[in-house]
């Protein structure tokens, strides 16, 4: 079949679209040379592929452009509430949602605006490495939204960046970010009580290097994913394994710095004390292994009267945000807190023993086991962390008035 004049009238579609996109202006000048003749004659065939592509051009650019937008979480609103999930089995494992928030920069060049898109994959070089950094979204019963000391999670990134070489943002960019997330994935955090909204921001040289040195670009992001307890047994007693064989961290290396590094060495220990039945492995220093550092996954404190301790961060142990917090509240209630070395044998003769971390909120230890002694401390409704665990969780959720001014509501 022959159609008579559709070059010519192709082709004034794709003069009309031009200014939207190069894209449609490479497709203009191939239709040029496909179809010089603008009286020419073409098949069914030819005319229906050159109106396709520009037919998926034009919208994948309208669709993509309108997702690129930077700094307007409005234009993904949803009208739902909730996202269609199970808010009464959330677990602790990954369910992204809508929006993530990504922002590049070159070497030796500042983070400019990033951009809000649909959580997928991202393409990296293979030789991609980064720090990186967890904090949470809280639902309020009255309905708003609330981020806690995002500012220090922003200032911690920036200092293992520094340590790792890498640029990083701005507080206020980082902080700006978490926003942005969270305001987008508003319909991700869950219901009161039922869990929060956890908010993972990374950042990665995303550049190709292949010596030892520094990579040339960088990437910032951040994604969402509603989660529960982070341990299996929920709000049950943890059992904790003391590690003798394998250490986190040493004197000079990273273990103070959220690295992606800094939690790889752990999975072997972690993988073996799981199959045996324990909840998490606490690590001894790496030089007399003699002296407690810090779970797996969270920082560890030691009551003993009215004496709370935790190991100084030295720059093996992480310095947990939640951490932070927990030793100003407990100074608020008349505790006397201690960050210095602590024995392993003190350990063992503690009153009562918990975790802190931003995915295990405040946690209580029911026992350890060193040496193939299992070890049991105190729990329960009137233990040092029950109070210290209500207070904190008040505070992130707004049941208690934030005097400390520590939330931020998006």
């Amino acid at each position: 079949m022959i159609l008579k004049d559709g070059a010519a009238c192709l082709r004034n579609l794709i003069h009309l679209f031009r200014p939207a996109s190069s894209s449609l202006t490479s497709k203009g000048r191939d239709f040029d040379k496909r179809f010089p003749d603008q009286n020419g004659s073409f098949s069914t065939a030819s005319y229906c592929q050159v109106a396709f592509e520009l037919g998926a051009c034009y919208f994948c650019t309208s669709h993509v452009a309108s997702l690129q937008q930077p700094g307007k979480p409005s234009v993904f609103s949803s009208d739902d509430e909730y996202a269609d999930l199970d808010w009464d089995n959330l677990g602790f494992s990954i369910k992204p949602a809508d929006y993530m928030y990504t922002m590049k920069c070159s070497k030796h060049e500042n983070f400019k605006q990033g951009q809000l898109s649909r959580y997928a994959n991202i393409e990296l070089s293979p030789s991609a490495a980064g720090v990186y950094e967890g904090t949470k979204a809280y639902r309020t019963e009255d309905g708003r939204i609330l981020l806690f000391r995002p500012d220090l999670n922003a200032s911690r990134m920036k200092i293992g960046a520094e340590r790792m070489c890498m640029p990083s943002p701005s507080v206020d960019q980082f902080v700006d970010a978490v926003k942005q997330i969270a305001l987008a994935n508003k319909r991700w955090v869950p219901p009161p009580g039922k869990g929060t909204l956890y908010i993972r921001p990374l950042l990665i040289g995303s550049g190709p290097v292949l010596g030892l040195g520094p990579a040339p670009e960088y990437t910032f992001l951040a994604y969402a994913s509603p989660v529960g307890n982070y341990f299996k047994e929920g709000s049950a007693p943890l059992n904790l394994y003391i590690e003798e064989e394998f250490v986190r961290a040493a004197p000079g290396g990273a273990g103070g710095v959220k690295a992606m590094s800094n939690y790889a060495p752990v999975l072997k220990a972690l993988i073996r004390a799981k199959s045996r039945g324990f909840s998490d492995v606490l690590y001894l220093d790496s030089v007399n292994r003699k002296n407690v550092e810090e779970v797996s996954s969270c920082n560890i404190f030691v009551v003993k009267g009215n004496v709370i301790s935790t190991p100084a961060t030295n720059g093996t142990i992480l310095e947990g945000i939640t951490r932070r917090s927990v030793i100003e509240i407990a100074r608020d209630y008349g505790y006397q807190v201690e960050e210095r070395v602590i024995p392993v044998d003190e350990l063992i003769n503690a009153d009562q023993v918990f975790c802190t971390g931003t995915a295990v909120v405040v946690a209580p230890v029911g026992s350890i086991t060193y040496q193939n002694k299992r070890v049991e401390f105190k729990t329960g409704s009137r233990s040092v962390y029950q109070e210290l665990y209500s207070t904190l969780v008040g505070i992130q959720t707004g049941v208690i008035e934030d005097k400390k001014g520590w939330t931020v509501e998006v």
